[in-house]
């Protein structure tokens, strides 16, 4: 790059903010004359907004501008870590970190190879910031700053008196005068040792940390390729890109209406911070057919309805001294069917298992032929003497609803304190479970081609 390259860059960024000025007031003015009609008053405007506009002119004079730039430059402070992400009004001192660890095992701001600078301070300042941070060409007056190149500010200024002005004003920004906390900033105590020693932790907010996230989300969303890949999968057509996707994604805000307030890059980011999902994984597993199990009615299905027969136990020890009235038989029917509901879906989870079919047909299947009838019943398609037995419903399906009241009176007289009825619980479980098993049944042959 040449040297002269930034020293562009620095007339262009100035003259890119004068312009606005300029335009702003010349329409201004416009308007004010148009509504002057008298000679000399319209003369006397005409005089005054001249000098207005070259008062701008004057502002916006290279020199003048980077002169009053280095005297606000102290107003701001570029960093990586911000304090006043964690409270508006925080006091203390934000951090440049430069600290690279390459090895790191885990994603930290010192993972980014090039990691944005922000600006904290007086809001009024942030086009200073810009100014120092805005990337030319793969260079920027900030990088010059740090590395000690000040050719780009010689070049512009009059003597080397006003160059150093320029160097020691903006070389403000780069540093904190004094570092401190403040009570309204995030603070650990952590122990260092066995005679109740600690250090007292600042931890601050990543800013560059958050826009480097910040920006990889909207390019997986918002850039055209990303779009045009999208429009590909939900028109299931191919398409050569990858796509990709960030799920669970939550949207913090920072800074209210006046983001600016926080920093110059939640400003940039419209006060939007993205966080990413940082729960456990949730354990997935794997159904598999009950090849070795005698009976579906065991642990699993135990542990599935765990819930609503702790419900029903509670129930029947609350009314266990009270007379048995139809009330209360309807409700203790409602409880034991919301078992009931859990078993079937347990079922046809195992029942949907189409990718094993023949389960049943394996040596070490232990399973009771009655349940194998009941949880595997596309094997009819294909094995006529299982059909034949399947159809003789009444004997199987008397056999699993009296394997299921078996089950859950074991089950709920676990308590003996209940000391229920075996007969009454049995015949009340195992009546409606076949009249479901029935239902269902019949449903699962209609739509069976």
């Amino acid at each position: 790059m040449e040297r002269n390259g930034l020293s562009h860059f620095i007339n262009d960024y100035i003259e890119g903010r004068k312009q606005p000025k300029l335009e702003a007031h010349d329409k201004d003015a416009e308007k004010k004359l148009a509504e002057v009609s008298e000679p000399e008053v319209r003369a006397a405007l005409q005089q005054q907004l001249l000098e207005q506009r070259r008062d701008i002119e004057k502002k916006y004079d290279v020199r003048a501008w980077l002169t009053d730039a280095a005297a606000r430059a102290g107003q701001i402070s570029l960093v990586t870590h911000a304090i006043k992400y964690f409270h508006g009004d925080a006091k203390g001192s934000s951090i440049y970190s430069t600290a690279e660890h390459p090895q790191a095992g885990y994603l930290s701001t010192s993972s980014l190879k090039i990691p944005a600078v922000d600006a904290v301070g007086n809001s009024a300042a942030l086009d200073v910031a810009k100014l120092l941070q805005t990337e030319h060409e793969g260079d920027s007056l900030l990088a010059s700053l740090q590395r000690g190149d000040h050719a780009a500010l010689k070049t512009l200024s009059e003597n080397d008196q006003q160059l150093a002005e320029w160097v020691s004003g903006f070389t403000q920004a780069l540093s904190d005068k004094s570092l401190s906390s403040h009570k309204l900033a995030k603070q650990v105590y952590f122990p260092v040792g066995y005679n109740a020693e600690y250090h007292l932790l600042s931890p601050l907010y990543s800013s560059s940390l958050a826009h480097a996230l910040h920006q990889r989300i909207n390019t997986s969303r918002y850039s055209e390729t990303s779009v045009d890949t999208r429009k590909a999968r939900r028109e299931q057509q191919w398409s050569p890109e990858t796509l990709q996707i960030f799920a669970d994604v939550a949207v913090q805000g920072v800074g209210g209406t006046k983001p600016q307030n926080i920093s110059y890059l939640n400003s940039a980011r419209g006060g939007k911070s993205y966080l990413l999902r940082c729960a456990p994984p949730e354990w997935q597993s794997t159904l598999k057919p009950p090849v070795e199990q005698k009976t579906i009615f065991g642990s699993t299905l135990g542990r599935l309805a765990s819930g609503s027969i702790w419900q029903l136990r509670q129930y029947l020890g609350s009314v266990a001294k009270q007379e048995n009235t139809m009330l209360i038989r309807q409700k203790r029917a409602e409880l034991v069917d919301d078992i009931i509901g859990i078993v079937f879906s347990y079922a046809a989870e195992i029942q949907n298992l189409t990718g094993q079919r023949g389960w049943t047909t394996r040596p070490e299947c232990q399973l009771k032929v009655s349940q194998q009838l009941w949880l595997e019943p596309l094997r009819q398609e294909h094995d006529r003497q299982f059909k034949l037995l399947r159809e003789d419903t009444d004997s199987w399906q008397k056999e699993i609803a009296s394997d299921f009241g078996h089950w859950l009176h074991t089950r709920l007289n676990r308590d003996e304190k209940l000391n229920l009825g075996e007969v009454e619980i049995r015949e009340l479980a195992s009546a409606l479970l076949r009249r479901r098993l029935f239902e269902f049944d019949a449903c699962r042959q209609e739509v069976t081609p």
